[in-house]
């Protein structure tokens, strides 16, 4: 029989063990949501993505996009946003924070990135504009476009944004 340390440490044990296989992508995301409160201990729950990750993950997502709207799909500043693109015809790289796994980590990379971690952060040609009232003043005052057709002759990348397919709709 078990002394009630041995199954603590036997909890802990299968928690970390199944959160290595995890963290090397060995378990799907499903299969393993970390451990949860038990009594009198609180154990870490198992994430995909590390801080320095995650910060990596935003400089690689911009870097290889012209338009990066880092958003959540209820927040009516991200809507904003998206919007004034979707006016001028630019396409743009989405990341929804709020579906993505690693959303909150993310919004803390974007937070030591931009300095802010409010939503939406939008990049253009890998630099933070602002969100999504800094978008609309830009549009406003007949700077965005530029901005935009500056990173259209950049990218040479096919997907989303990099396309250099932007057309000013003007």
């Amino acid at each position: 029989m078990f002394h009630p340390g041995q199954k603590l440490d036997s909890f802990l044990a299968a928690c970390s063990f199944l959160s290595m296989f995890f963290r090397a992508g060995c378990l799907p995301r499903v299969a393993w949501t970390g451990c949860r409160r038990m009594g009198n201990f609180t154990s870490s729950t198992g994430g995909a993505l590390s801080s320095t990750a995650c910060v990596q993950y935003v400089q690689e997502v911009v870097s290889q996009n012209c338009i990066v709207i880092f958003s959540k799909t209820t927040c009516p500043y991200c809507k904003m946003a998206k919007n004034v693109f979707n006016e001028i015809g630019a396409n743009y790289k989405v990341i929804e924070l709020d579906e993505h796994n690693d959303g909150r980590r993310l919004q803390e990379a974007l937070a030591q990135v931009t300095g802010a971690r409010t939503v939406p952060r939008v990049f253009i040609n890998g630099n933070c504009i602002g969100g999504g009232s800094d978008t609309k003043q830009l549009h406003q005052q007949g700077k965005l476009v530029p901005l935009i057709e500056q990173c259209a002759s950049c990218c040479s990348n096919s997907e989303g944004s990099g396309s250099g397919q932007f057309q000013s709709a003007k």
